[in-house]
C-alpha cells in the first residue's frame, strides 16, 4: 500500500445486510476501500490468503470459523494484515481472546457507525483501538492478575479441537464432522474424548456451555 492508495479491507459476517452497511460507510472514506468479502470464518481465511489486503474486520460470531478463530489463522498466515474484531456483545473473555490472537481493536456493532473509522484508521497506524468499556475491563484484568501473581492465561486446546468443540456445540453428529473435516469418525470421536478429558467435562451440554464462554459460539 502506497502513501496515497486507501487501505485494502477484508469485511466479513455472516449477514449479507450488516456487511452492505458497513461497505457502505467504508467505501464513502477516500483512504478505506473494501476490495473482499467473506460469509464466515473459512471464507475470511481464505480471502485473506488469496487477495491483498491491508485489514481485515472480522465478526466475532460466525459459522464454520468464529472471528476469533479465524483471526488466529490469519495472523498466523499473513502476519502482516491488521486485524479488527466486530461483536454484538460487550463481553470480556471475547475482548480478551481477540487480543490473544492478535487483533488489534475490538467495536461493538450498536456503535459501529460512530466508532468504525476511527477504530480502522488506528488499527492501520498499529495503534490499539479499545471502546471505553474494554479499557476498564483491561485494567481491571490486569489488576486482578497482578494482585493474585497469575500469568495470562493461555486456551488448552488446539486450533483443531476447538474447531470440533465448535461443531459439536453446534448440534452437528461426529459423522457430520468428519464430513466437513475431511477426517475419519473414529479421529472425531477420539478428539472430543481428549476434550472432554482436558476441560474435565462430560457431556454435550457442558460442552455446549464451555464453547459460549470461550467464545466460540453465540449464547
Amino acid at each position: 500500500m502506497t502513501s496515497s492508495a486507501p487501505a485494502r479491507i477484508l469485511l466479513a459476517d455472516d449477514h449479507a445486510l450488516v456487511r452492505s452497511g458497513l461497505r457502505m460507510i467504508l467505501d464513502a472514506e477516500p483512504d478505506l476501500t473494501v476490495v473482499t468479502e467473506a460469509a464466515n470464518g473459512h471464507e475470511a481465511v481464505q480471502q485473506a490468503g488469496a487477495v491483498p489486503i491491508d485489514l481485515a474486520i472480522l465478526d466475532i460470531a460466525m459459522p464454520r470459523l468464529t472471528g476469533i478463530q479465524a483471526a488466529r489463522e490469519i495472523n498466523r498466515n499473513t502476519p502482516g494484515v491488521r486485524i479488527l474484531m466486530l461483536s454484538m456483545y460487550d463481553n470480556e473473555q471475547y475482548f480478551f481472546e481477540s487480543l490473544r490472537v492478535g487483533a488489534s481493536g475490538y467495536v461493538l456493532k450498536s456503535v459501529a457507525d460512530r466508532d468504525l473509522l476511527e477504530a480502522c484508521r488506528a488499527t492501520l497506524r498499529g495503534e490499539p483501538y479499545l471502546y471505553p468499556g474494554a479499557v476498564n475491563s483491561l485494567i481491571r484484568e490486569w489488576l486482578q492478575r497482578a494482585e493474585r501473581d497469575e500469568p495470562v492465561p493461555q486456551t488448552l486446546l488446539t486450533p483443531r479441537e476447538e474447531e470440533i468443540v465448535k461443531l459439536v456445540a453446534e448440534g452437528y453428529s461426529s459423522r457430520e464432522i468428519a464430513g466437513d473435516l475431511v477426517i475419519s469418525v473414529k479421529t472425531v470421536d477420539r478428539h472430543r474424548a481428549n476434550i472432554l478429558q482436558k476441560l474435565g467435562l462430560r457431556d454435550r451440554l457442558a460442552l455446549t456451555r464451555y464453547a459460549i464462554r470461550a467464545g466460540l459460539i453465540e449464547p
